[in-house]
C-alpha cells in the first residue's frame, strides 16, 4: 500500500480521512481567502486534515458563455496565500501540458489534478508525472475500473509513483451519473489511494442545457458509503451561496452543512478503519 506524504500530512487508504475540499472554481481572491478560513477552521476543529481545492481554468464548461476562472498566474498567487495563511496543502487541475511546466517550477501547488475528461491523454499524464508531484487521477465517466492500470502505467513510466486515484460516477444514460461502489474495491487492488469525490458524483452532465446540475441532497449519502468502505480521503467541493455560484452550483454542498456531515463520517472512517 502507498503511503504519500505531505509535509507531516498521509494520504493512504489505512490512515485517517483526509478532505480536499473548496469552491469549484476561484472567483476571487477574497472569496477564495474566506472560504479557506472556512473549511480550515471546519476541519481543525474535528481534527481532520485537508487539501484546498479550486480551478483556475474551467475548460471543459457546457456553454463557451460560461465563467472559466481567473488564469494560472492570479491564481499561484492566490494559492501561495492560503497556503501561508493556513498551512494547507493545495491541489489544483491542469488541461495542458505547458500548465503542468508551469506548476512544476513552482512549490505553491502540492498536487496536480487530471480532470476526468483527460485522464487518457497520454501527453498530459507524462507532463503531470514529470513534475515529481503528486498526480491526482480522475478516473473517466466513461472508464471501467479495470482500465485504471493502463493510466497508472503511463504516470510511472516517468518514475513518478506518487499517484493518488479518485472516483467520481459513471455515465448513466444521458445527463446523469450512478456510482459503483465496486469501483472503489478494484481501484484498491492497485495499492494507490483512492480518493471519492462526493459532490461531481451527483452531477447531472449538461443537465440543464447550457450549464450541469445536480443534486446535492445525496452528497452525504455517497460520502458515507464510499467513507464506510475505507478510503484514503472525500473530494467535496463546497461554496457559502451554491445557488449562485458560477460554476458547479448545483451539486457543491453549502459550506454550513460541512461540519455535521464531517462529524459523522469521521465515525465512520473510525470504524472502517478500525
Amino acid at each position: 500500500m502507498h503511503i504519500l506524504e505531505i509535509n507531516d500530512l498521509e494520504i493512504s487508504n489505512d490512515k485517517p480521512l483526509i478532505l480536499i475540499s473548496g469552491p469549484c472554481v476561484i472567483e476571487s481572491r477574497d472569496h477564495s481567502l474566506k472560504m479557506a478560513e472556512s473549511i480550515y477552521e471546519i476541519c481543525n476543529d474535528i481534527g481532520i486534515n485537508f487539501i484546498y481545492k479550486s480551478s483556475f481554468d474551467k475548460a471543459n464548461r457546457t456553454n463557451i458563455k460560461s465563467v472559466r476562472g481567473v488564469g494560472l498566474e492570479q491564481a499561484i498567487k492566490i494559492f501561495e496565500e492560503i497556503k501561508n495563511n493556513f498551512n494547507c496543502p493545495i491541489i489544483t487541475d491542469v488541461h495542458n501540458e505547458d500548465q503542468c511546466q508551469i506548476i512544476g517550477q513552482t512549490d505553491i501547488v502540492d498536487i496536480i489534478q487530471i480532470p476526468a475528461f483527460l485522464c487518457r491523454q497520454t501527453d498530459l499524464l507524462l507532463s503531470a508525472g514529470k513534475t515529481k508531484k503528486i498526480v491526482n487521477v480522475k478516473k473517466g465517466q466513461f472508464l471501467s475500473p479495470s482500465e485504471i492500470p493502463n493510466i497508472i502505467e503511463k504516470i510511472e513510466t516517468t518514475k513518478n509513483f506518487k499517484i493518488m486515484l479518485t472516483e467520481r460516477g459513471t455515465s448513466f444514460g444521458y445527463n446523469n451519473l450512478i456510482s459503483d461502489f465496486r469501483s472503489i474495491e478494484i481501484m484498491k487492488q492497485y495499492k494507490y489511494p483512492i480518493i471519492f469525490d462526493a459532490t461531481h458524483s451527483v452531477q447531472e452532465p449538461g443537465g440543464v442545457g447550457k450549464s450541469t446540475g445536480g443534486k446535492r441532497e445525496f452528497v452525504p449519502i455517497l460520502a458515507t458509503a464510499a467513507v464506510s468502505l475505507g478510503v484514503a480521503g472525500l473530494f467535496i467541493e463546497t461554496h457559502d451561496d451554491p445557488d449562485n455560484a458560477p460554476s458547479d452550483g448545483p451539486n457543491m454542498l453549502k459550506i454550513q452543512d460541512l461540519k455535521n456531515l464531517l462529524l459523522k463520517l469521521k465515525k465512520y472512517d473510525e470504524l472502517a478503519k478500525s
